[in-house]
């Protein structure tokens, strides 16, 4: 359970980096938690940079324990993302390098398929 200290700390954090520094760094104690951090990366992350950083990281470490919460974290990026500065990143990073290969398959995933129309509006 995360310190009162350490939740005001990170309630001021200011762009979701504080945030994201903490799962990584407490990663093997932090999942009771994990529903307060991601929220909380969502609400200060206004980019979604650190949110695609940790949708990413979850899935890296292990995409079927953190599955819930790596796709709020998807979600979250479609959302923020407009400029389209982390989306392409996230589609490789989590569907992987060969995802354009497999895209009828993958579109029944939803965060796949409104990431792709986002990148590719009339297709490839």
């Amino acid at each position: 359970m995360i310190e009162e200290s350490v939740k005001k700390r990170l309630e001021r954090d200011s762009d979701g980096l504080l945030t994201y520094e903490y799962i990584a760094n407490n990663i093997d104690s932090c999942m009771e938690d994990m529903g307060y951090l991601v929220a909380n990366m969502i609400t200060v992350d206004l980019s979604g940079q650190f949110v695609a950083s940790a949708a990413r990281y979850l899935y890296a470490i292990d995409a079927v324990k953190y599955e819930k919460y790596i796709s709020q974290l998807i979600a979250s990026v479609i959302e923020k993302d407009r400029e389209h500065r982390y989306l392409p990143g996230l589609i490789q990073g989590i569907w992987g390098d060969d995802y354009a290969q497999h895209v009828d398959e993958l579109n029944k995933d939803d965060n796949f398929r409104r990431i792709y129309k986002r990148l590719y509006p009339t297709g490839m």
